[in-house]
């Protein structure tokens, strides 16, 4: 009799164990599915928010630097707060230009904080873009995280007419720029941390992996980033800006 309880409770431990597994497995798969869907979602967004800038007649500067940038980040929603303070970050995407290829990476994950600024212009800036301009610049995007300003030189991007004359004496690893309700303006992101989202990359490319084997080596891919692929590229060749 005694035997018979002791298996019970042995049979009753292992059921609940399984269960709590099977749960944890469950959750886990799903987190990584909602990961997937908001990296997929934010990848769209970023092209939207690129194709704005490139079509903008304020961003003159912005379409003549992209011709020989080596990388370009974009993020839908940065600023929360006002400029002159301290704000909350958002999310991003990078993507690095091969050389030897002539061709642009799929998209990396990253999110920005610990932003404290002031804007050339007045607004609210609710989309930032980033032009990795130097090898330096691109090579801060593939360590875990980095400050702007100190792992790379950054510098606040001209806008406005005569402002492409002014590209001419940048000198800066990241030229950066920002966007709200159609106020585009050189924006300073002086001490600003980029960081990686693993977790996103792992969920959008279906498997671990880092800025490097995205940015770099290119083992991964996704075809959902085949739009903004596209849009960076004609950007860079000096096409029109198409939405």
């Amino acid at each position: 009799m005694k035997a018979k309880k002791q298996h019970a409770s042995k049979t009753f431990l292992i059921l609940i164990v399984s269960l709590f597994i099977s749960i944890g497995t469950l959750t886990s798969a799903t987190a990584i599915a909602d990961d997937a869907m908001e990296a997929a979602q934010l990848v769209q967004k970023a092209r939207l928010t690129f194709q704005n800038f490139m079509s903008s007649p304020d961003m003159e500067a912005f379409r003549n630097l992209m011709k020989s940038a080596r990388g370009v980040f974009i993020s839908p929603q940065v600023i929360k707060g006002a400029f002159l303070v301290g704000a909350s970050g958002g999310s991003g995407v990078f993507l690095a230009f091969d050389s030897k290829t002539g061709q642009w990476s799929d998209p990396a994950f990253y999110t920005m904080g610990e932003v404290s600024f002031g804007l050339q212009a007045g607004g609210k800036a609710s989309e930032v873009v980033l032009l990795a301009m130097t090898d330096r610049g691109v090579k801060a995007f593939l360590a875990n995280s980095f400050k702007l300003g100190v792992n790379a030189g950054i510098a606040a991007g001209p806008v406005g007419i005569g402002a492409e004359a002014a590209t001419a004496n940048l000198s800066a690893d990241i030229v950066s720029y920002a966007s709200s309700k159609g106020l585009f303006a050189g924006i300073s992101l002086e001490g600003a941390v980029i960081a990686t989202r693993n977790g996103w990359n792992q969920a959008y490319y279906g498997k671990p992996t880092t800025p490097t084997d995205i940015l770099i080596i290119h083992n991964v891919s996704n075809p959902t980033s085949a739009d903004l692929i596209n849009a960076v590229r004609e950007a860079s060749l000096g096409k029109p800006a198409t939405k």
